[in-house]
């Protein structure tokens, strides 16, 4: 099983690329899972003004930078999103991202890491929605780190019960993935 966990934020000097790898250094004592970070800022993706649906394209994207997105998503059975609260919401260019493709997310696993002010709790009650459009099976453990207490110029303080919250996060998304990913490989058969 491989996870990817997303770097939801292309701002320079984010925060989101040390939240990623310390998601990563705690997922990684899990057994049996590969746990990748995906800076999305790597794929410099194009605005999404396409004519043809996503979900209609069949993974042949007008846009070469959108094909290596959805290659690079389609190689993950479940992800973990790190995500900030941007005036109330979601990253537009995480947003985008997501918008971008369509089959490779269909009823793959999530589940979500966040920051900001008020700890990114609407972020994430924002991509609840918005996953689910996809039939993505979003755990209900998250992670949501404060923006005033939790970042200093040292790097990343976080409180003592983090580390506890984040290996509730991924033990309850590598059950659900093993699970999807068993259901999957059992459907492919009978067919």
């Amino acid at each position: 099983m491989k996870i990817g966990i997303i770097v939801g934020s292309v701002r320079q000097g984010r925060a989101a690329s040390a939240v990623a790898q310390w998601v990563k250094s705690v997922a990684e004592r899990t057994e049996d899972v590969t746990f990748e970070v995906v800076e999305l800022s790597d794929f410099d993706l194009p605005l999404l003004t396409s004519a043809t649906v996503p979900g209609m394209a069949n993974r042949a994207y007008d846009d070469e930078r959108v094909v290596r997105w959805g290659q690079a998503i389609d190689s993950y059975d479940g992800f973990i999103f790190v995500t900030p609260e941007y005036n109330h919401s979601i990253p537009g260019a995480f947003k985008n991202a997501f918008d971008s493709l369509a089959p490779e997310w269909m009823g793959k696993t999530v589940g979500f890491v966040s920051y900001g002010a008020d700890n990114g709790v609407r972020a994430v009650e924002h991509w609840r929605t918005i996953v689910a459009n996809f039939q993505m099976h979003a755990v209900r453990q998250q992670v949501s780190l404060s923006l005033f207490t939790e970042f200093g110029d040292n790097g990343l303080q976080l409180e003592e019960r983090r580390e506890g919250e984040l290996t509730t996060l991924v033990e309850q998304l590598t059950d659900a993935t093993r699970k999807f990913v068993l259901a999957d490989q059992l459907s492919g058969a009978a067919r």
